[in-house]
């Protein structure tokens, strides 16, 4: 899976899955281009990081929710590396917990911002920058096992992903004649600063990870390896699918009752 002389943006580059992400493009030889919106120490160290290791790194900070930040990612991106032919899409946040009764349409706008209007932007401003290239390129959206298992209080976060799924498999249709594949990928219980409780509390963790068919929480490396291998080409037969990582946590649904 080598990806020398390509470049990639991952967005929410700097920490969990798109942090593993971005670490693991570089290790297989892609520039790498990140984005943050307030942990610029880390976004920096992540660069040094992958610049020590002999590769080439930039970080931007931008809100991909903003179609004027996402316009300015990719020209700094594209400054830096040339044409950008690999896109990940990891920024994102979490679900409120909020019922649907209480939830202001600020707080839905907000997610959906982040987690559907964000792909939307970042895959629409990809494909025009490969207008008049032979190429091709490959995109992958970070979904969740929740783009199609719902939890309560859970409409901002589940709705996004639910309609990140839908865009990811219209976008792959639209544009395989363009050789540009997209896929998703849905993990479940991985270990990084979205499920911060477990990693702080043990026995969270221990109860938690013992309804998982597989008996443990993914590791945000795991996830990243997918990644490298979808936007890989070995993968190129594929698009227009999501993958699920979840050690076999969504095949409970409907079990015991």
């Amino acid at each position: 899976m080598d990806l020398s002389n390509q470049s990639a943006i991952v967005t929410g580059g700097s920490s969990g899955i798109g942090k593993a992400c971005a670490l693991a493009l570089a290790k297989a030889g892609a520039n790498v281009a990140i984005t943050y919106l307030s942990s610029e120490d880390e976004a920096d160290a992540i660069v040094a990081t992958i610049r020590d290791g002999g590769g080439k790194a930039i970080a931007v900070k931008a809100n991909v929710g903003h179609e004027d930040d996402v316009d300015r990612l990719f020209a700094e991106a594209e400054k830096a590396f040339g044409p950008i032919g690999l896109l990940v899409n990891c920024a994102g946040l979490n679900m409120s917990g909020t019922p649907i009764a209480r939830m202001e349409l600020d707080q839905f706008d907000r997610v959906l911002r982040a987690d559907l209007y964000g792909p939307f932007l970042t895959c629409r401003r990809f494909v025009r920058g490969l207008e008049g290239q032979k190429s091709g390129g490959r995109i992958v959206n970070m979904s969740s096992i929740h783009e199609r298992a719902p939890r309560a209080g859970g409409a901002d976060y589940d709705s996004a992903k639910g309609g990140l799924a839908q865009l990811t498999a219209t976008l792959a249709l639209e544009l395989a004649p363009n050789r540009i594949a997209v896929n998703g990928v849905a993990p479940g219980m991985i270990l990084t600063p979205m499920n911060q409780s477990a990693l702080d509390d043990a026995a969270e963790r221990k109860r938690k990870e013992a309804i998982i068919p597989w008996g443990r929480a993914g590791k945000a490396e795991e996830v990243a390896d997918l990644v490298v291998f979808l936007l890989s080409p070995t993968a190129d037969y594929i698009t227009g699918t999501t993958v699920t990582i979840d050690g076999g946590l969504t095949l409970l649904t409907a079990q015991g009752a």
